[in-house]
């Protein structure tokens, strides 16, 4: 694809040679997300960050990401605080908004939203997540962050097998994930969440259709054995009409340190797209393996910002001149990584 001016909506729009493009770019990007040198190329830029569902890594590392490459950051955080509790439509706001934005990212409840405000908007926009339908950033953020893992190990994603474990009804991470790894060859998945939170039957079509062999269960032990990844979720409670339904299946589901060295295979990655419910209740992904080396949900976390510097790079066209206004950083970042 053309990366100039695009709207990044959905992982469907990628063939594979444009995920290896992004990655390419994210790559290049490692010296200034790890402070050891600075770039303004994009000094004079302006990031409209508007998030109207709760985010902490999504935002926070546009943010970021935009910062570190010399732009500036201007920030919604909340429906109430903008006109749109007013009755604004998406397509006034999106006009609006992107006369004071070079690239927008966007997070809203509805499904269709982010694509429906872009339509509208004069500069390019990114989604951040729209509903319970995807999250083409995060997908790309695990899909570097499996390649690399996997690379440890001297495994490669072709081939691969993977379980992902838990709402997958409700999950866009992994709806998005799942989408962009069928463009890869023969994985196998193994899909394992109860019967009411399968993954949409769609995504299983699609999957199938693209040559890859998909294995639904409620039994997390057996999907466990022969895996390369296990990519684990939380039960998506802001997606369920209370608290009470989402508690029928909250904590069904948990990895701890005991079941992963008696089901799984040695060097097998653990991956969560964040936040982990911790709760007594949940604690689908246990604390007793914060310090286990194949654990790379912190890995995840470093990898987004280079991922979505590279988009920006991408669609905003300075790819190549982001070492041009180069210099090494001056205060102390030693500890970091």
């Amino acid at each position: 694809m053309d990366f100039r001016g695009a709207h990044i909506l959905s992982v469907k729009q990628f063939e594979r040679s444009d995920v290896d493009r992004i990655f390419e770019v994210a790559d290049t990007m490692i010296p200034y997300a790890r402070r050891e040198k600075i770039t303004k190329a994009l000094q004079g830029a302006i990031l409209g960050n508007m998030f109207f569902e709760p985010s902490t890594r999504t935002r926070v590392s546009f943010g970021c990401s935009f910062n570190l490459m010399g732009g500036q950051v201007r920030e919604t955080t909340d429906v109430k605080t903008s006109s749109i509790s007013k009755g604004e439509s998406l397509y006034d706001t999106a006009r609006v908004i992107s006369g004071y934005s070079d690239v927008i990212v966007m997070r809203h409840p509805q499904v269709g939203s982010v694509s429906e405000f872009a339509k509208a908007s004069r500069v390019p926009v990114i989604n951040g997540g729209d509903g319970p339908n995807e999250h083409p950033s995060q997908a790309l953020l695990d899909l570097y962050t499996i390649k690399k893992e996997l690379l440890s190990n001297n495994r490669q994603i072709d081939g691969m097998h993977i379980a992902v474990i838990g709402d997958l009804k409700h999950g866009r991470t992994v709806h998005s994930l799942s989408q962009v790894l069928s463009l890869y060859d023969n994985i196998t998945f193994k899909l394992i969440s109860p019967a009411e939170l399968k993954m949409p039957a769609e995504i299983v079509s699609e999957l199938k259709d693209a040559g890859h062999k998909v294995i639904e269960t409620e039994d997390m032990e057996a999907g466990l054995n022969d895996i390369d990844t296990v990519y684990l979720t939380r039960i998506q409670e802001e997606r369920f009409t209370t608290k009470l339904e989402a508690d029928i299946y909250r904590g069904r589901f948990r990895l701890n340190q005991s079941i992963y060295t008696r089901y799984c295979q040695p060097n097998t990655v653990i991956m969560h797209p964040l936040p982990r419910d911790s709760r007594e209740e949940a604690n689908e992904l246990d604390n007793d393996l914060n310090q286990h080396p194949s654990l790379a949900i912190f890995r995840q976390t470093d990898n987004g910002v280079l991922v979505r510097m590279a988009l920006f790079a991408l669609v905003l066209d300075v790819a190549e001149k982001v070492d041009d206004t180069a210099r090494d950083v001056g205060w102390y970042t030693q500890g970091r990584f």
